[in-house]
């Protein structure tokens, strides 16, 4: 057992500790997105009026563009061995990363109680325990898994990506001989708002990984292709996410009213009776299982991540990591409990809002790593507020308060409209503003202050013989 739990918590992987290759990301973000969650994300495009047709074509473009994003991410965790939240220190300062981890952090617990809400309710009619014993139940078992660490969330990602594709295969099969595809398809009314919602809903979905992305490829060779890793990541990502969104906005125009308030039973219901039911039920936990273990590890790491700012630690014991993951659990199942009742709209506006805190920080860290720094940290750095990143740095931190201001105008959910929202007919593309405003303003302030990066990406803290730290031997860029 002491080779399966995870030892490692923010600090680096040593290059003796790393293995793999990049098709591992393909089977971990293809298993975490063929899940109920992601159906229901595909439904709430035709839920909200958009005519199957477009709802999938603009669900395509969303996952292709937020993707994308998600996958550079995910290429820098070979590079830097570290947590996603920790590269950000060199943008935001050793302590002014706590800005945008707070957010992340609540993220985490609202995808942790969506996700538990669905499992619930399977996990409820499995065990004929009821829905809420059902989230109590699931939310355990998931804490559990994620206490043990990598190894087992990247089984589960294997394990699920198989058993998931084959389900979602029969379940396409069901739906379409209760309703005709081309039937389902064919009104082709237009509505840009409500198309520009179908993007949005993918867009956000993909994004909300980018700040834990990095989590699970970091214990790659540092020889990894970032090519590689990119395609791959990308790929299992589009594509599980989009055959679940397709699925679901299919059902949805098939199911009209009958969908919303019984996604669970509806999906459920097309398999048939008997043992094919409970092993859809099986199925369907065992997707948000996966999706949810990432979301609670992910959730530990960024509030360790966000205290060690503070306190400098950086690696944690095995009582220590058990009690922050007990925390994301608590707080999640709480909030599951108290939302459950009101699911499909109160998720729609919390991703949408997610979506406002999560763009600023993409295109913050992607331009500083990839066109301002070109690749290159000072690793031990990233842990001493008095070194080179300093505790605060007030340019990033400043440039992503205005992303999130230029955003408000052209935001559109249940509790808040933008002023700009009508004369574009109802359309939120605050998404598109929270990448492009912070990523121009970013480096337009940055692009000369380099006299922090290094010339080569400094791995470890120089011996006490030596005044020079170590460094790869890695050519810049």
């Amino acid at each position: 057992m002491a080779g399966v739990v995870e030892r490692r918590s923010i600090d680096v992987v040593p290059d003796a500790e790393r293995y793999g290759t990049a098709f591992s990301q393909f089977t971990l973000w293809l298993g975490a997105n063929l899940q109920i969650t992601a159906v229901v994300t595909g439904a709430l495009a035709v839920v909200f009026g958009a005519q199957a047709f477009w709802a999938i074509l603009g669900l395509l473009i969303g996952n292709l563009l937020g993707g994308a994003v998600m996958a550079l991410h995910s290429a820098q965790g070979p590079r830097l061995g570290l947590p996603q939240m920790i590269s950000s220190r060199a943008q935001f300062g050793v302590r002014g990363a706590a800005v945008p981890l707070a957010l992340v952090i609540v993220m985490y617990i609202g995808f942790f109680a969506s996700g538990s809400v669905l499992a619930g309710q399977a996990v409820g009619e499995l065990t004929h325990l009821g829905e809420t014993p059902g989230i109590v139940l699931f939310a355990v078992i998931t804490a559990v898994a994620a206490a043990v660490g990598y190894r087992v969330i990247h089984a589960l990602g294997r394990i699920a990506g198989l058993v998931c594709a084959i389900t979602f295969v029969y379940l396409g099969i069901r739906l379409l001989q209760r309703a005709e595809l081309t039937d389902l398809l064919a009104d082709r009314t237009f509505s840009f708002p409500l198309f520009l919602l179908a993007v949005s809903l993918a867009a956000s979905w993909q994004l909300a990984f980018g700040p834990y992305v990095a989590d699970y490829s970091r214990y790659l060779p540092r020889s990894t292709s970032a090519r590689a890793t990119f395609w791959w990541t990308l790929g299992g990502s589009a594509l599980g996410s989009q055959w679940s969104m397709t699925f679901g906005a299919l059902a949805a125009a098939a199911a009209g009213s009958g969908f919303v308030g019984n996604e669970v039973g509806y999906v459920v219901g097309l398999g048939g009776t008997g043992l094919i039911v409970s092993f859809l039920y099986f199925v369907i936990a065992l997707g948000k299982l996966t999706i949810n273990v990432l979301n609670t590890y992910g959730g530990f790491m960024s509030v360790v991540t966000g205290v060690s700012g503070f306190r400098g630690q950086q690696r944690l014991g095995p009582r220590a990591r058990a009690c922050y993951i007990a925390g994301i659990m608590i707080a999640g199942t709480a909030v599951a409990l108290i939302g459950k009742d009101s699911f499909l709209t109160s998720f729609k506006d919390f991703l949408l809002f997610l979506l406002t805190a999560f763009t600023p920080w993409s295109a913050i860290n992607l331009v500083d790593y990839y066109v301002i720094a070109k690749e290159r940290y000072d690793l031990p750095a990233l842990s001493d507020p008095h070194g080179r990143y300093g505790a605060w740095r007030w340019k990033a931190l400043t440039v992503y308060a205005v992303g999130l201001v230029a955003q408000f105008p052209f935001l559109a959910t249940h509790f808040y409209t933008g002023p700009l929202v009508e004369p574009l007919g109802g359309a939120d593309i605050s998404w598109l503003v929270g990448l492009a405003v912070p990523a121009v303003l970013y480096w337009l302030v940055t692009r000369k202050d380099t006299g922090h990066i290094p010339e080569r990406t400094i791995l470890a803290v120089p011996a006490p013989e030596s005044a020079d730290r170590q460094e790869t031997a890695q050519p810049a860029g």
